[in-house]
């Protein structure tokens, strides 16, 4: 399916002993050889105010720490940021190191783009990220990206306002409620509810990316897959018995929902419920204190599951020197340290089970430990089963296409109409886009 990358030298792997100046001496000091500094260009989107400050640190700590080789960096803004990189990939005029939203990967790595890390990196470093980060990192039996950190999906609830309607809440995956349960505690809260409206599902965030990470794993919970893994095809996936069956559940919550144009739903108490990721905790916590809950997402016959992924480094750069120095700034965030430093400031979940364990959030006994949990156990590459979480994003270049697609499929059960025409159209298209691209062969 991906182009064969010609894999990089063995010797540049990092090693702790062995110093950056050391490394790159080896190679000729820089790709010029003349022992001059070596400048890496590194390519990031602008997240959050504290995301980019951390990194802004990162970076010039790294510069500090030694004179071997200079880091600029350059942030772009999120919403522009995957058609700035396509440009640059069109030019031919990479940064060395690109940061990538973690379901683009295996298109970057089809425009052979991305060099494997599997020989830049030490194993310890590879095997310390989470097993959700190793799986959408490994495309092909080569790995391309790494990440510093991962996401986390679930439902935060209000204990009291669960209490008051006599609901019981599961309190990790292997008690999730079924989907019968959970429509059943959504008509409980409803009869405590003036409006009935107690499920917020970020509708506010609009249709996009947001719907095929947060709805998606309900197509595996009920036992399907978006395409065919093998061949990427979506004919009798996307358009398939368990897809039609997971959405028909979807919309059949659809009079539960809030449209929380406010994005306050959940926070000013109009809700008992809220599906959405590990984002909203700090918010979400300030407003309910003690009685915030998490909740695994509904079992719709094949285990509760959820969404993993996020933003993940990959290398760009070329010439064994430029490989290695670039290796050696992703080592360095990939540190205890400097993993916690952004995920404290980001909130996400720690990308590192050595970080992981050391988070007050998110290790053992933590408020967020449920996230972690599923993180843990992650389905991989492998076909969803009932015991595994934690579903990668499908892997395919076409993956843009699909998630848009089915996006709309999403909106369409939200707004709690039929979405199995829509899921037939989102097919046809998708595997038109499959066709028009030689089925995505090397």
């Amino acid at each position: 399916m991906l182009p064969k990358v010609t894999d990089v030298m063995t010797f540049l792997r990092p090693v702790a002993a062995l110093s950056m100046a050391a490394a790159l001496s080896g190679c000729g000091g820089t790709s010029e050889g003349s022992g001059e500094t070596l400048q890496l260009e590194v390519w990031a989107h602008d997240g959050t105010d504290a995301e980019r400050a951390v990194l802004e640190q990162q970076v010039e700590t790294y510069n500090a720490r030694q004179d071997a080789v200079e880091v600029t960096l350059s942030v772009v803004a999120e919403g522009d940021y995957n058609d700035t990189l396509q440009s640059a990939v069109a030019r031919g005029d990479l940064p060395d190191i690109a940061e990538i939203d973690g379901p683009l990967l295996a298109s970057y790595a089809y425009q052979d783009v991305l060099a494997p890390l599997d020989d830049l990196l030490s194993d310890e470093v590879i095997e310390n990220q989470l097993a959700s980060l190793q799986a959408q990192g490994n495309l092909d039996g080569h790995l391309y990206g790494v990440g510093t950190f991962d996401s986390g999906l679930g439902i935060y609830g209000n204990r009291e306002a669960l209490r008051a309607a006599g609901v019981v809440w599961p309190t990790s995956p292997d008690d999730a409620w079924a989907a019968s349960e959970f429509g059943a505690a959504l008509e409980a809260l409803a009869r405590h509810d003036d409006d009935g409206r107690v499920l917020d599902v970020k509708l506010n965030y609009g249709v996009g990316e947001w719907l095929t990470y947060g709805f998606a794993p309900l197509v595996s919970s009920a036992g399907g897959e978006l395409i065919d893994p093998l061949t990427l095809s979506p004919s009798g996936h996307l358009d398939g018995r368990e897809t039609k069956s997971a959405l028909d559940t979807l919309r059949a919550w659809a009079p539960f929902l809030d449209p929380n144009e406010d994005d306050k739903a959940f926070v000013d108490g109009r809700v008992a419920l809220s599906w959405v990721g590990h984002w909203t905790y700090r918010d979400y916590k300030a407003a309910l204190g003690d009685d915030l809950v998490i909740l695994p997402l509904p079992d719709l016959g094949n285990g509760t599951k959820t969404g993993q992924g996020s933003w993940a480094w990959g290398v760009t750069a070329e010439g064994d020197a430029r490989q290695g120095a670039a290796a050696d700034f992703l080592t360095y965030l990939l540190t205890d340290t400097e993993v916690l430093r952004m995920t404290e400031a980001n909130g996400a979940v720690p990308g590192t089970t050595t970080a992981l364990a050391q988070s007050t959030l998110y290790g053992e006994g933590g408020p967020l430990a449920l996230f972690a949990e599923q993180l843990n156990r992650s389905c991989g590459d492998l076909p969803p089963t009932r015991d595994c979480v934690a579903v990668p994003r499908p892997s395919t270049p076409g993956y843009a296409v699909l998630s848009s697609q089915f996006a709309e499929a999403v909106a369409t059960a939200l707004a709690g109409n039929d979405a199995d025409h829509v899921l037939e159209s989102a097919s046809e298209f998708v595997a038109d886009d499959l066709a028009a691209n030689n089925e995505f062969a090397s």
